[in-house]
């Protein structure tokens, strides 16, 4: 018998309403062994009492998540709206077609989707007006196992494509080539390809590509990978190495950092492009003939210090988008043959609007932007003259594609009630639904919006979005659940269609989303006020968000709930350390907890430009401060707690929420649930299906709503 199983003991679990007078008994969880490990950083011990859970090959692991998930199963299974809960969310879903990502190329126009009913994404190409399915993962699912797709790229002229695959969420892609006319896929298959970003040829004869060097499932995982390139129908394994570190003492770089080279159908220059966690990116350019011939004097254009985020290519002119000095960013133009960033003209200045990307028209260069998180359209003409598009709503731009040889472009726009659809952007600056994205049979008529801001103890202020039924009272006794990610200087909440959020807000509830800073929504001056030594204001926004629905009668704390996925976990562990009183329940998804201990996982090390790096003293300090493993409390009354995480994940080690639950486990005071959900057959979320995103909104919803009601 396991020392697992002999340390596993009954629970008592408060749910209102609900499981506590279930006839079912819920599966106890299990009382985590403790074998502290103490480190030492700059004369501070900190001990670690679950290190064990870092080695997956441990034999009392994998039962440990086992039963784990029997206990959060046992609790959420018997919520009594949990299953009308799930109807109305695969009911919803299931009536969503979702759009992914669109691409023009040639006479062709690619787009990615999760047609209305189905259970993953799938690629598809129109052509002389007729659609049909290129790419349909759930094909080679089974019983047990799941693929999806996880990234692809179609030649420029549209004749050929490369994909990758991956089974589980582990998006440890496997790389295919097809021919798009007669969708046969070519022999070649190219592993550890998850960050291919594969950049094609003009004549579609081949292209360059990344690919991982190291073992899945290690700290080195993403370290030194390297560039390399394709010629269709030769042996991958032949693929000459274009770039990795150490290969050209010219180009010197550390081993977070990645390798990839572009290049342009209007030029005949490459570009590498070396790039880590964070925005900004180091930028070389070499003729494409020597590059092709191994030959390449690569010439530096930018380096990370000059703060340049994107780029463009075309022709002998080479554009970037830099946000050194202008936190807002402005868009520069130097020569591709001899760089130099110092005397590059400026072709769009700074203005009110954060730049974030571009794409290249016949018609011009199209300027993705945004205002505070809602989406902006400029186009930049050949004649230099800088036009504001007008979008058809308030909302989210999430990307803009275009075709070098054809004006105008494609735009997938969003807002709270307005589905996500592909638009058509004339050249005329007029926007139209391409109707690739039939509209949901969804009435959102009794739905509201409301885009607030509430003052952080510093005086910012911090914007807000609530989706809630017209007609709701100020009474303080609406369940709200908000939202907040703040890291990287990602806008995570932007306006995205409600969907599923409305089975939550047809039970009374309020859905809400914060703009924290660390996220990017105002530039890199907001990133940065979240960021390293400055993250704590990421958690104390939150707070203040909280405090102010409050305040106006939104909620009150007995009715409210927090949640953050991924680096939002950051977010709500610590806010959550800060202010149990503040909150009734906080769901952390696939959320990093212990943050000191980034050594051990696959992203490891390339997370040190965001967070700090573990063997520096002030970036000691800054993880520490992030901490929230470290800094659960014991005989805290906290608030109920679910922690969810994926066996596959690659991005969040599943260590984080397992650690984080086995500690809340023993410390809390209140009574109050804290369970760890495990999905065995997927990862961070990004691979996942349909089917298992709405049994984890359900489940959330459920949990929340037995926390909230009737207090």
């Amino acid at each position: 018998m396991s020392k697992l199983t002999n340390l596993m003991v009954g629970a008592t679990i408060s749910l209102t309403g609900s499981a506590a007078m279930a006839a079912k008994p819920i599966p106890p969880a299990p009382v985590a062994r403790v074998e502290p490990v103490t480190d030492t950083y700059f004369g501070e011990a900190v001990a670690d009492r679950y290190r064990w859970m870092e080695n997956d090959k441990d034999p009392e692991w994998l039962p440990f998540l086992k039963q784990q998930n029997a206990h959060a199963r046992g609790v959420l299974d018997e919520l009594p709206k949990r299953d009308a809960l799930l109807t109305r969310i695969q009911q919803l879903s299931g009536d969503i077609a979702a759009p992914a990502r669109v691409q023009k190329a040639g006479a062709r126009l690619f787009y990615q989707q999760r047609p209305a009913g189905a259970n993953n994404f799938k690629l598809f190409v129109r052509e002389g007006g007729k659609d049909r399915v290129l790419v349909d993962p759930t094909k080679l699912d089974t019983k047990t196992s799941h693929v999806s797709l996880d990234w692809w790229e179609a030649s420029p002229d549209g004749a050929r494509l490369a994909y990758g695959l991956s089974k589980d969420g582990s998006e440890d892609s496997v790389l295919h080539i097809m021919d798009v006319r007669t969708g046969a896929v070519l022999k070649e298959r190219i592993a550890d390809t998850q960050a291919a970003s594969p950049s094609w040829l003009a004549d579609g004869s081949g292209f360059f590509y990344n690919q991982l060097t190291n073992k899945v499932n290690t700290p080195e995982r993403y370290l030194d990978s390297q560039v390399r390139f394709h010629k269709v129908g030769s042996d991958a394994a032949k693929d000459p190495v274009l770039m990795k570190r150490g290969l050209d003492p010219a180009v010197a770089y550390e081993k977070i950092q990645s390798p990839y080279i572009s290049v342009s159908g209007h030029s005949d220059h490459a570009v590498l492009m070396l790039a880590d966690v964070r925005e900004e990116k180091r930028f070389y350019t070499a003729p494409l003939k020597d590059v092709l011939a191994g030959k390449a004097k690569w010439k530096q254009a930018a380096d990370f210090a000059d703060e340049v985020t994107d780029f463009d290519l075309h022709g002998d002119d080479l554009y970037l988008l830099s946000t050194l000095k202008h936190p807002r960013g402005r868009l520069l133009k130097t020569s591709a043959k001899a760089p130099a960033l110092p005397t590059a003209s400026e072709v769009v200045p700074e203005s009110a609007l954060v730049l974030q990307g571009t794409a290249r028209a016949k018609d011009g260069l199209y300027i993705k932007a945004m205002d505070g998180g809602l989406g902006k359209l400029q186009r930049l003409g050949a004649d230099g003259k800088l036009t504001n598009i007008a979008l058809p709503f308030d909302g989210t731009l999430a990307s803009i594609a275009a075709d070098d040889d054809a004006p105008g472009a494609l735009a997938i726009l969003s807002g709270w009630l307005q589905p996500t659809g592909i638009w058509s952007v004339g050249a005329d600056g007029a926007l139209a639904d391409t109707g690739i994205t039939p509209k949901p049979a969804i009435d959102v008529s009794a739905y509201t919006t409301e885009r607030r801001y509430a003052t952080a103890k510093d005086g910012t202020r911090i914007p807000y979005s609530l989706i809630y039924k017209k007609g709701l009272k100020m009474d303080g006794k609406n369940p709200a659940f908000i939202q907040a990610y703040g890291s990287y200087g990602a806008s995570a909440y932007t306006p995205a269609f409600a969907g599923r959020t409305l089975a939550f807000v047809d039970q009374g509830g309020v859905v809400g989303y914060a703009n924290v800073r660390g996220g990017g929504e105002f530039g890199r001056e907001w990133h940065r006020a979240g960021q390293l030594e400055n993250k704590p204001n990421t958690w104390r926004d939150l707070i203040a968000v909280c405090e102010d629905i409050q305040a106006q009668g939104y909620t009150s704390k007995a009715y409210q709930a927090i949640g953050g996925r991924s680096a939002g976990g950051i977010t709500v562990g610590r806010a959550l350390e800060e202010r149990p009183d503040l909150f009734s329940v906080v769901v952390s998804g696939v959320g990093w907890h212990n943050p000191l201990r980034y050594v051990a996982e696959q992203n490891s090390y390339g997370e040190e430009p965001e967070w700090g790096a573990i063997t520096d003293p002030a970036g000691f300090k800054a993880l520490k401060s992030i901490d929230s493993y470290q800094q659960v409390v014991d005989g805290t009354r906290y608030p109920a707690i679910m922690l969810t995480t994926g066996v596959t994940d690659p991005r969040v080690a599943p260590f984080h929420p397992a650690k984080m639950a086995a500690r809340l486990q023993t410390a809390t005071a209140s009574g109050k649930p804290v369970i760890l959900r495990v999905d065995f057959d997927a990862g961070h979320g990004m691979g996942s299906t349909r089917a298992q995103q709405d049994a984890e909104m359900a489940d959330t919803y459920a949990f929340i709503l037995s926390q909230t009601s009737g207090k």
